[in-house]
């Protein structure tokens, strides 16, 4: 499956209960010689009251990871397709915290992401807090300004004046080693068009590379551009990736975001191990 050309291999693990370990992983995610894929998505049983399933997710380095907004909306997707649930609003249980994710009008899915955290410890970032969330790193004699937040996944947003001339690979990686995100960085590049609508590239930690979108990243952007009165609040936020659109509702402070977005089937397949 693949949410705007993020993609995924989405496992029924309900009841086969395979060990997918990282050696496994890596093998399956490589798209010469495996079935290839950004994320691998389980969806398992989990008894616990008013939650549904356990949504856990492995990036294609094997590692598992705490959240992916468009995993969320190909696996509630796959469950509809696949008559697991017949229900229109699914409660996932993830590594760090709960979502819920509902079907609307035009084959679009809604995900409630949770509440933003902004705290240092929550992302982890070891940089102490500083005046409305603004960082900086040196990266090759430039001054890189940068905010975090953490939407059960760590995030860094940097804004640009035109993300088409940024080197993200280079960034990106400088980021991962440089010592202040203990469990890496998911790290936006963002373009503001109106304040209605943003354009956004994002680099992956775990996939090491540029993705065609990233719902988390999206809404991390946004809670940012937002939280900086750069954007505004009063209707929902159109999100421009490589791979497509997402929108994203946010009131501000403690309140929940919401993203919304679409949701593609590929096709199925089965390996044996």
């Amino acid at each position: 499956m693949h949410g705007l050309g993020n993609d995924f291999m989405v496992v029924d693990n309900r009841f086969q209960n395979i060990l997918f370990t990282t050696s496994l992983i890596k093998k399956l995610s490589n798209r010469h010689f495996g079935v290839g894929f950004d994320q691998l998505l389980l969806v398992e049983n989990i008894n616990i009251h008013d939650i549904d399933f356990l949504y856990r997710i492995f990036n294609s380095n094997g590692i598992e990871v705490e959240q992916c907004g468009n995993g969320a909306r190909c696996l509630a997707h796959f469950l509809l397709i696949k008559n697991i649930t017949k229900k229109k609003f699914i409660r996932f249980k993830t590594l760090t915290r709960n979502i819920e994710v509902s079907f609307l009008k035009n084959n679009l899915i809604q995900v409630n992401m949770g509440i933003p955290l902004f705290n240092t410890e929550d992302i982890p970032c070891l940089k102490k807090n500083v005046i409305e969330n603004c960082y900086s790193v040196i990266f090759e004699s430039t001054k890189i300004m940068f905010s975090v937040v953490s939407l059960g996944n760590p995030h860094c947003v940097i804004i640009c004046k035109n993300i088409n001339n940024i080197d993200i690979l280079r960034i990106g990686n400088f980021l991962q080693t440089y010592g202040i995100f203990p469990k890496g960085v998911n790290v936006s590049f963002v373009e503001i068009i109106s304040f209605y609508e943003i354009k956004l590239r994002v680099y992956e930690r775990g996939v090491n590379k540029e993705t065609m979108a990233c719902g988390s990243g999206a809404c991390a952007s946004a809670v940012i551009l937002i939280s900086k009165r750069l954007l505004s609040n009063e209707k929902k936020i159109k999100v421009n990736l490589p791979g497509g659109f997402l929108y994203i509702i946010w009131k501000g402070k403690n309140n929940h975001i919401h993203m919304v977005g679409s949701s593609t089937h590929v096709y199925d397949g089965i390996f044996f191990i």
